[in-house]
């Protein structure tokens, strides 16, 4: 397995991961298709988006594939927290394929991450989850996530809030 970032050659995957989603909300929503015309036109967006243009923060987003050039899940990783991503959304944000979950792929994509973030010489790291999400809490547990106090938002979801040590 291998962390590859988001290019033409992975257009038809990364249409097959969306198409298995099915119409929830995409996570993390940096891999939404939806108001593209063209996946070159997705490619650039992205490209505004990691630079951090408008209302984003710089960002690197990843595809986990495995050796047989599948997609097996997918991670979001923001180099610094706004206001909203200290609550909300944390320095990382994953998703697993829903046929390719219970299979190790979370707390793998999650550890694989995290190195990321020490490149990106972030030694504190954010990840949170809905207050419902056991299997991501437990994911987050599994790379030394340490829970803080979690935050309520304006819709009411609970979110839970974790710091992972990353030096």
């Amino acid at each position: 397995m291998r962390l590859v970032r988001p290019s033409l050659e992975w257009k038809e995957e990364h249409k097959q991961y969306v198409e298995e989603w099915g119409p929830s909300r995409m996570i993390p929503s940096s891999f939404n298709l939806t108001g593209h015309a063209t996946y070159e036109e997705y490619l650039q967006a992205l490209h505004d988006r990691e630079s951090g243009q408008g209302k984003w923060v710089p960002s690197s987003n990843y595809f986990l594939v495995n050796a047989g050039g599948r997609i097996l899940a997918m991670v979001d990783i923001r180099h610094e927290l706004t206001e909203h991503l200290l609550h909300v959304g944390g320095h990382i944000g994953y998703s697993v394929r829903p046929s390719e979950r219970r299979k190790g792929y979370a707390t793998r994509i999650l550890a694989e991450a995290l190195e990321k973030c020490k490149k990106l010489h972030i030694p504190r790291v954010l990840v949170t989850c809905d207050d419902g999400n056991v299997g991501s809490a437990k994911t987050i547990l599994n790379n030394d996530g340490i829970e803080d106090e979690s935050y309520t938002d304006i819709d009411g979801t609970v979110i839970r809030r974790f710091w992972i040590v990353n030096e």
